[in-house]
């Protein structure tokens, strides 16, 4: 890990919005998404975004996105940087980054509808098309600009 001067974070005080952490995970020029469950009472139901997920009290942005990978698709960050702070009235947002360092068939999917390397290409039209839903889907709003932040910074 590569922050230093950690906090904890209580995602549940002062009535702010939630703190969540998550990752840009890359691999060969693409990049690892999620298609949310399709739940109405989630945050982007039924869209693609970015791995992760709440912050939990007591917990710091680190260990989150750390717990939240695993939780998510059982990939063991190991090495990870951080890329941006993103807020809104839904969320405050702890964005890192990581190469994937194995492929999609050492990843099992325990969170979310899909998953699936998407190109730079993909992610600029906003749209994905999903195996499972059969369909394209849309990319979550604030995915998407964190995204197109990321590839703007030519960090991958």
């Amino acid at each position: 890990m590569s922050m230093t001067n950690s906090y904890p974070i209580n995602a549940y005080k002062n009535n702010e919005p939630p703190t969540v952490a998550l990752a840009i995970l890359y691999r060969e020029n693409q990049f690892l998404l999620q298609l949310r469950d399709n739940i109405p009472n989630i945050l982007y139901p039924g869209y693609w975004g970015l791995f992760g997920g709440h912050i939990e009290i007591g917990e710091n942005p680190e260990e989150a996105v750390k717990r939240e990978v695993w939780e998510e698709i059982a990939y063991e960050l190991k090495t990870f940087y951080p890329f941006g702070l993103y807020e809104d009235e839904r969320a405050i947002r702890h964005v890192f980054h990581a190469p994937l360092t194995v492929s999609l068939d050492q990843l099992t999917l325990q969170e979310g509808w899909d998953f699936a390397l998407i190109s730079a290409e993909e992610i600029l039209q906003g749209e994905i098309y999903s195996i499972k839903a059969e369909e394209k889907r849309p990319l979550g709003e604030i995915h998407q600009k964190i995204l197109h932040d990321f590839l703007k910074a030519e960090l991958h």
